[in-house]
């Protein structure tokens, strides 16, 4: 893929700032495709002159979509939302593959999300479910690839939490059963960045080397930033009246998507992306620690013992 054009939609989001840094460091001209381009300008620096193309797209919005890709070699879609979620991963998904089908690319990866399936009752993974069969109508050989909860520096799962045990002395968990199976954001960039040079028509699960239940995350976390709350697991019928009465305010706990989507684990369960592209998994502890320090008393100049706590969090 050396010298060729691909075309990155949700590039300036999270997943997105590593699937560019993975694509330019092997000389691949990248063009982010976003809503507003102005939010990934900090992706500009990463590429050498003229390799990063910054273009207004809206998935919902056919117009801009094929604006984006013309031209393009390769396609990557990393978009995904939490509202609005029907016109933006299915209808939207169908945008991107309709355009990349016309535009004659090589390759397209979709990315979706352990979970996605017609019957789920969260609209999340319906949405996402949709998504792929709209994929594959436009676009049968591409890559679809479902990552499990996604970790890393600037993600919004282990920093959320972390941020809650750093506050509050009493911590309530919800779904504390659910098993989850965190992939760090670098294993899953490659992954992306491999899927674009493999056969196609593939859907691949992505999951790190550790399966762990929500109560069990939120004690791994407490002991790597060397607190001790008292976790206090809520029954499901309290999280549910609390995701009806609550989840339509902006920054609820818990929304009643999210309360439905904890209903099932979320562990790779069909084909194992990363053993398949040859990609060891990252533990959680081994990258963790460089951020979390964030919420530790004293942060990087936290007490002896402090440090001792973190160091066995890590053993």
């Amino acid at each position: 893929m050396q010298g060729k054009l691909v075309t990155i939609f949700g590039g300036s989001g999270f997943l997105g700032r590593y699937v560019a840094q993975e694509l330019l460091a092997k000389g691949v001209r990248i063009r982010v495709a976003c809503r507003n381009p102005s939010t990934a300008i900090y992706i500009k620096p990463l590429g050498n002159l003229g390799q990063v193309q910054l273009v207004a797209a809206d998935v919902r919005k056919p117009g801009s979509v094929k604006r984006a890709v013309a031209d393009a070699d390769a396609v990557i879609n990393l978009v995904g939302s939490f509202a609005d979620m029907d016109a933006i991963q299915n209808l939207g998904a169908g945008n991107i593959a309709q355009a990349a089908a016309e535009q004659g690319v090589s390759a397209l990866v979709h990315i979706s999300a352990i979970g996605a399936d017609p019957e789920s009752a969260a609209e999340y993974g319906k949405s996402k479910a949709a998504g792929e069969a709209a994929v594959r109508a436009h676009f049968p050989n591409a890559t679809i690839l479902r990552p499990s909860i996604v970790f890393g520096r600037e993600d919004q799962f282990i920093n959320r939490f972390a941020g809650l045990i750093r506050m509050l002395p009493v911590v309530p968990v919800i779904g504390g059963s659910t098993r989850f199976q965190p992939v760090f954001v670098g294993d899953v960039a490659k992954a992306v960045a491999a899927a674009l040079t493999g056969p196609g028509g593939e859907t691949l699960e992505l999951g790190g080397p550790e399966i762990l239940s929500m109560l069990d995350l939120n004690r791994w976390i407490a002991k790597a930033i060397g607190r001790d709350p008292l976790f206090i697991e809520v029954p499901d019928a309290a999280a549910q009246l609390l995701a009806q009465t609550t989840g339509w305010l902006p920054g609820a706990p818990i929304t009643m998507d999210q309360f439905r989507m904890l209903g099932n684990d979320n562990v790779v369960t069909g084909t194992d992306g990363l053993a398949a592209y040859g990609i060891v998994p990252t533990p959680l502890d081994v990258v963790a620690h460089d951020w979390l320090s964030l919420y530790r008393k004293h942060g990087r100049f936290g007490t002896t013992s402090e440090r001792a706590s973190s160091a066995d969090a890590r053993a």
